[in-house]
This record gives C-alpha cells, sequence and structure tokens, in this order.
C-alpha cells in the first residue's frame, strides 16, 4: 500500500493530530552559541539557527518529537522550516543544506518508526519546507516594481534539493508550509513534482498557507480561495492554513476552506496571539476548545499548533479530538476555477 493510501486510510478512521513548533521547544532549551554550533567549523555566529540542531544536537530533536508523539500526534513534522540554501545563507551555512535535512528527516523517521513498533498507530513524517526569506511575487526596491532578488527556477532548484534530502533521510510527503507568496509554493510545487519523476515514485504533498491580515489574504494578495484554486492541480494530501494568527481569528477562514476544499484539511493555528513582549500566553485548554469546536462542526482532517504551541497543547487538542468524526471531504460541483488575487468562477 503506498503511502498516500495509508494516510488517507489514517484520516478516514480519526481526525489526526499534528505535533507543534520546534522553534519553541530549542528555544527553552537555551542553548548557547556553542550548543548551535557543536563541532561545525562556520565563520557566522549560529546562535538561533534552530535547524543546524538536527546536525549538532540530534538528541534533543529527537527528545522534542518523542514529547510530541507522547501528546498523541500522528503527523510529524522535520525540523527543517529553514533548512535551504536561501535562508542558511544568513549564517554562511548552505553547504550543510543536504546533511541538515538528511539528519532531521532521520530524527524523526527513528522515533515515529519505534512509536509505531511499540503501539501500531500510524504514524507519519512530513518533510517541512518553509517559505524562504525571499518573495518571488513582490519586489524588494520600492522604486523599482519589477525586480526580483531571485527567479522562479533558483526557487525551484533550492526547493528541490531540500525536498530530495528530505526524502534521503526518510520522509513520507513534502510540507509546504507557511506560504505566505503563491509564487514561491508554485516553485516547491514543481520541484516536488520534478523529484517524484525522477524517483519514479509518488511524492505526497501537503500544503498550508499563511494570512497577513483579517482579511485573508497571504502577503502575494491571494484570498484563501484563490489560493486553493492556484495550488489544487498539485493534488495535495491536505491543504490548509497555518500560523498567522490564534484559532479565534482563523475560524471563518477554515470554515472557508472546508466548504471549498477536496482535499483533507489541515489546520495549525498559533497558541493564539502574541503579547506586547511577542510571547504566547492562550493556555492549552483555551486552544483545545477552540479547534476542537472546528471538530465538532466537522471542518478538519488533521490539527495541531504552531507558534508558540507546546506538547501540553498538542495534547489538550488531541483529548479534545478523540472520537470526533472527521471531516467529510468537500465535493464541490465540475466547473472551471481560475484565479488572480481574487476566485473566479466560469459559468457552466
Amino acid at each position: 500500500m503506498t503511502i498516500r493510501q495509508q494516510f488517507l486510510d489514517a484520516a478516514s478512521a480519526r481526525i489526526l493530530v499534528k505535533d507543534g513548533p520546534y522553534g519553541t521547544a530549542i528555544q527553552r532549551a537555551g542553548l548557547d552559541e556553542a550548543g548551535y554550533r557543536g563541532t561545525c567549523d562556520l565563520a557566522r555566529d549560529q546562535k538561533g539557527n534552530n535547524d543546524l540542531v538536527n546536525l549538532t544536537r540530534p538528541d534533543l530533536i529527537r527528545a522534542i518529537c518523542r514529547s510530541y508523539i507522547d501528546a498523541g500526534a500522528h503527523v510529524l513534522a522535520t525540523n527543517t522550516f529553514n533548512a535551504n540554501r536561501i535562508s542558511q545563507a544568513d549564517y554562511g551555512a548552505e553547504a550543510l543544506v543536504d546533511d541538515i535535512n538528511i539528519a532531521a528527516a532521520r530524527c524523526i523517521r527513528a522515533e515515529v518508526d519505534a512509536a509505531v513498533a511499540r503501539d501500531g498507530i500510524p504514524r507519519f513524517v512530513a518533510g517541512a519546507v518553509g517559505p524562504t526569506n525571499k518573495t518571488l511575487s513582490l519586489s524588494p526596491e520600492v522604486d523599482d516594481p519589477g525586480f526580483r532578488e531571485v527567479t522562479f527556477d533558483e526557487v525551484k532548484d533550492v526547493y528541490r534539493q531540500q525536498s530530495a534530502a528530505l526524502i534521503e533521510g526518510g520522509a513520507d510527503m513534502i510540507l509546504i508550509e507557511t506560504v505566505f507568496d503563491t509564487l514561491n509554493c508554485k516553485a516547491a510545487i514543481m520541484a516536488v513534482r520534478e523529484l517524484a519523476r525522477d524517483l519514479g515514485r509518488d511524492v505526497p504533498l501537503m500544503i498550508s498557507m499563511t494570512l497577513t491580515d483579517l482579511s485573508g489574504r497571504n502577503l502575494s494578495g491571494h484570498t484563501v480561495e484563490a489560493f486553493w484554486h492556484s495550488v489544487r492541480h498539485a493534488d495535495p494530501l491536505a491543504v490548509g492554513l497555518n500560523c498567522s494568527f490564534g484559532a479565534e481569528q482563523l475560524r471563518p477562514h477554515i470554515q472557508l476552506l472546508a466548504g471549498i476544499a477536496d482535499t483533507l484539511l489541515l489546520a495549525y493555528p498559533n497558541a493564539g496571539l502574541p503579547n506586547e513582549l511577542g510571547e504566547y500566553d492562550e493556555a492549552p485548554e483555551t486552544t483545545a476548545e477552540l479547534t476542537g469546536e472546528w471538530a465538532r462542526n466537522g471542518r478538519v482532517n488533521i490539527l495541531g499548533g504552531c507558534c508558540g504551541s507546546t506538547p501540553e497543547h498538542i495534547a489538550a487538542m488531541a483529548r479534545a479530538v478523540e472520537g470526533v468524526a472527521p471531516r467529510a471531504v468537500a465535493v464541490p460541483q465540475c466547473r472551471t476555477r481560475l484565479a488572480g488575487l481574487e476566485p473566479f468562477t466560469m459559468a457552466a
């Protein structure tokens, strides 16, 4: 049985629980610069390079993964949000991208396989691919709107390298997450499709958009519905929303997407909104009640946490959705649906 079918079967039996963030947990570990750097010979300061920790402290990454498994997570993502050449250039660590991603996937794979061997509950490794810190849709130069720091092919190659290393390390699928630029997402989709073609096998995708304001648009200007029309051709296992806001603010956008997406619905909000110090105060029980309402109303198939979430948040959400039937996948009418910044549906 293929990974895709195994995942669909698992999602038909229950609402799947996704893990929480690694950045929050790594920060709590209180690593100093030497703790991040380990034995890596790099010229720049590495404090804050959470992705490098896959190489220098794999024991910490595995412990964080175990904490999410113990909390009830079925979908375990790799600690690779910035593990690409573009983002790692800030740390002068571009040459380590392959090693970082392979090590990250192996850490999560080992913990997931051990957990499945213990209890037989299906679990999956999602290779996390972040948005990079460059945008294809917008110019960084106010006086030159046509200027771009990167090209589509460059971004696609960056995603291709990262995705190939994640699959080599044992990831079951690729999660394109925190999408603020739809064109960056399209480059990632093309990269994974080309990788699947060259490997001669299916590489399932999950895609998660992030909103930049309460009107429901990402940074490149697409509404939630327009975004879905733009990426539906990728045949993702799941599409959804993450980061942006807490569950209370994301509710109407999750409701909209749940009604139009003919695939699984993925949602992992922040633990509320940050306070004046940039920290997240929302209690696990509050997050669980808000997201549990989505589940009881038939809005979600996969539920987890983003910024500020802890294993306690994930455990509370897992308890809240225990025994709740998963969302029935939408069956939209057959229409030609297009998108600029807004969705457009041609008349039948």
